[in-house]
């Protein structure tokens, strides 16, 4: 006969390896916004999108 599985260590075991996986991407997440803000490089300028009903290929009046 086999023996019940200890479902309480195995969710411990789970919570603990999920915590664990939080914290390293938490980490991680900090390590590279530092490196990002330690960059001197300008900051990403985003341009603006064209909208559906521009006239893209006409000329503008001045």
């Amino acid at each position: 006969m086999f023996a019940a599985p200890d479902y309480k260590a195995l969710y411990f075991e789970l919570f603990r390896a999920s915590e664990q996986a939080a914290r390293l991407l938490h980490e991680a997440q900090q390590r590279a916004e530092e490196q990002v803000m330690a960059e001197d490089e300008p900051p990403l300028r985003l341009e603006e999108p064209l909208r559906p009903h521009s006239r893209e290929g006409k000329a503008r009046k001045p």
